[in-house]
């Protein structure tokens, strides 16, 4: 079996090299440091012999690894057009989670190397799976469990058992000053605009917070779940993992507010206090690779 370590020892030796560099299949569209390489080679010693678990347990085991990381806000938009960047260093709420998804999916596979994990993060990241400009990045949740469900990546549970979540998403084509990429690229709102359109018009489910309670006991360990919010334009304001701790479940999630990644101290529902802004949670369930 071809695995990471078909990679230079140099390489896993450059855990503080940091310089960018292009992977070689494709150097205009791919961006990562010999660091990430170093990373991704470190947790497949650590975790090959694990692969044969299921995916919903090898996630959280694999997020684990990342605690105590830096959290950086826009840890995609380092570069002035849109490549597929990689980087296992600094972690956004939503680079930890489709990390943990690709490297997951990436142990679980045939082709066990850092070919295969930069092949899985471009398929959970883009619309239909192909990186393109920045309008073809699935900046929406909503948007990103659509497409992963239509490319069979997860499911969503909450169809089942949810409540239906009607809500205009225009955040993003009415804040572009928010976006690097929209500032420097005026004719990307107007595409933007159009996406959000569908968006809107698609049926989703969500669990609200008044009803969680009830619910819990149909969530899993290991799921990946969107904090929805009250915020106008705006379908979800966090992303994390649920994780055991004791018979409740936590958030292991890359925190904005203590910037680092972590297993939050209290359960989930404190982060759907009554006064919150959070209204409750969208759940993606990652699916095996022989379903």
């Amino acid at each position: 079996m071809k695995t990471a370590h078909t990679f230079t020892t140099a390489l896993l030796l450059a855990l503080m090299i940091s310089m960018p560099v292009h992977a070689q299949n494709s150097p205009d569209d791919i961006v990562y440091t010999e660091q990430d390489v170093a990373i991704f080679s470190d947790i497949v010693q650590q975790f090959e012999g694990k692969r044969d678990q299921p995916i919903s347990t090898l996630i959280p085991e694999i997020g684990k690894y990342f605690i105590g990381n830096e959290y950086v806000a826009h840890a995609l938009e380092v570069t002035d057009e849109e490549k597929l960047v990689v980087n296992l260093r600094d972690l956004d709420c939503t680079t930890y989670a489709e990390n943990l998804l690709a490297i997951a999916r990436t142990l679980k596979s045939d082709e066990v190397n850092f070919e295969r994990y930069v092949k899985e993060l471009e398929k959970i990241r883009y619309r239909d799976g192909k990186q393109g400009d920045y309008p073809t990045r699935l900046h929406y949740f909503s948007d990103w469990i659509y497409d992963n469900a239509e490319e069979r990546l997860v499911t969503t549970p909450a169809d089942s058992f949810g409540e239906p979540l009607s809500k205009d998403i225009n955040f993003m084509s009415t804040h572009p000053e928010s976006y690097k990429h929209l500032r420097q690229n005026p004719a990307f709102i107007s595409v933007v605009k159009e996406q959000e359109h569908k968006i809107s018009n698609r049926s989703y489910f969500y669990v609200p917070k008044e009803s969680l309670p009830q619910k819990m006991h149909l969530l899993k360990e290991g799921d990946i779940i969107g904090l929805t919010t009250s915020i106008d334009g705006l379908d979800v304001a966090h992303v994390g993992i649920l994780v055991k701790v004791g018979e409740e479940f936590h958030l292991m999630h890359a925190s904005q507010s203590n910037l680092k990644v972590e297993v939050s101290e209290e359960p989930l529902m404190s982060f759907l206090k009554p006064n919150s802004s959070n209204t409750g949670i969208m759940v993606a369930r990652p699916v095996e690779l022989n379903q």
